[in-house]
């Protein structure tokens, strides 16, 4: 062997004994993988948009100050357009190619349900940011939701009207996926209250003019006030509809429309409009002593800093997802897929934007129907009534 070649065999062997005796790359040097799949554009955009906003400006936030168990958060998110077979292939894409340790998603219940089987099989922790009661119930292992049901959504609607004597009402509700959930569950729960729904109304999600239902429900003997279950611009054209046929009875929107740009579309006609909202709408309104003010309050001020536009409600449960995965990765002390899991059904007392989480291993939603607001449309803005 010549000089050179010796030397450059030294060389190696010297290069294989320092990296052996260095170790691996530092854990900081890998990040914990955060997987979005959201409706950023489409029909469903208003709820997509914001959602990924929040991820991104609080991704961001985390890594600023120092990220999660001295790693850095990776945002990997996809835009589905509101499709459920986009939703499918993007939250495959995130699980198998990307593999990343928690998914967040999806925008609509059409989008999450298209997911749900996938991070079952994967065995990834997946936080949902619909309302539908279905995603959780009956529970899954790994799958998880920050929203509100649409249980609670009708209970709370339901117990306002039983509080104002109402007895007979007329049902209206879209034919997607969360006006379909939102009309079963207030048809399974309405008896309890003392009320019976005496008009039973649908729309579709590409119909522009709900005069014709509305006339009917109008026409209908008995009715006291009427229940609009939707998302969308279907519970604006509901409302303006309602104003102009001169309907002279309460008009109850879900929470499914509980953000300001319900009140650009609807316009005048929303007035005394009563729906369940996150506090994040009225945190003002709050009291000093409620745990949730600080929290509301300071999500509000951060994302209209950040991107010079109002705050909504459904920016929230991104805003919720993300700190529960995050402080559910901190008490498991690793990205290990179950202890993240079982992590995240033993959260109790977390004060989020849409309220104060208590999970367990029967519960993945862990919010209760005293966490909605009852608000009223007063003055084209939003009012806190109760």
């Amino acid at each position: 062997m010549n000089k050179k070649s010796l030397l450059r065999g030294m060389a190696a062997v010297t290069t294989l004994l320092a990296l052996a005796l260095a170790g691996p790359a530092p854990a900081s040097e890998d990040p914990i993988r955060i997987g979005a799949f959201v409706s950023a554009t489409g029909p469903a955009s208003f709820l997509g948009d914001p959602e990924l906003k929040t991820l991104e400006m609080y991704v961001e936030r985390i890594n600023e100050a120092g990220g999660v168990l001295g790693r850095p958060l990776q945002l990997i998110h996809y835009d589905d357009g509101g499709s459920a077979s986009e939703a499918r292939n993007f939250a495959n894409r995130l699980l198998r190619r990307d593999r990343v340790d928690v998914l967040i998603g999806g925008s609509t219940t059409g989008t999450t349900m298209a997911a749900v089987p996938l991070a079952e099989r994967a065995r990834t922790p997946m936080i949902s940011m619909a309302g539908a009661l279905t995603i959780v119930e009956p529970v899954r292992p790994w799958v998880f939701k920050t929203p509100q049901s649409d249980r609670m959504a009708a209970e709370r609607v339901l117990s306002d009207m039983q509080a104002r004597g109402i007895t007979r009402i007329g049902l209206i509700s879209g034919t997607d996926g969360f006006g379909r959930s939102g009309r079963e569950q207030t048809l399974e729960v309405v008896e309890q209250f003392g009320i019976q729904v005496v008009a039973d109304q649908t729309y579709g999600p590409q119909d522009t003019d709900m005069t014709s239902q509305l006339t009917r429900i109008r026409n209908t003997e008995g009715v006291e006030a009427v229940f609009n279950f939707g998302f969308g611009q279907g519970p604006a054209i509901v409302t303006r509809n309602y104003a102009h046929l001169g309907i002279d009875l309460p008009l109850y929107q879900s929470h499914g429309v509980a953000s300001d740009r319900f009140l650009d579309l609807a316009g005048p006609a929303a007035e005394g409009v009563r729906l369940p909202a996150s506090a994040l709408l009225v945190p003002d309104a709050l009291p000093d002593d409620d745990p949730q003010k600080p929290v509301v309050q300071g999500y509000k001020e951060a994302y209209e800093e950040r991107w010079n536009t109002s705050v909504s409600t459904f920016g929230g449960y991104a805003y919720d997802a993300l700190h529960l995965a995050v402080h559910a990765i901190e008490q498991a002390g690793s990205t290990d897929p179950e202890a993240i899991r079982e992590a995240l059904e033993s959260i109790q007392d977390f004060v989020g934007v849409t309220g104060v989480f208590n999970m367990t291993p029967e519960d993945h939603n862990g919010l209760e129907p005293e966490s909605f607001r009852l608000l009223e449309v007063r003055d084209g803005r939003w009012a806190l009534i109760d």
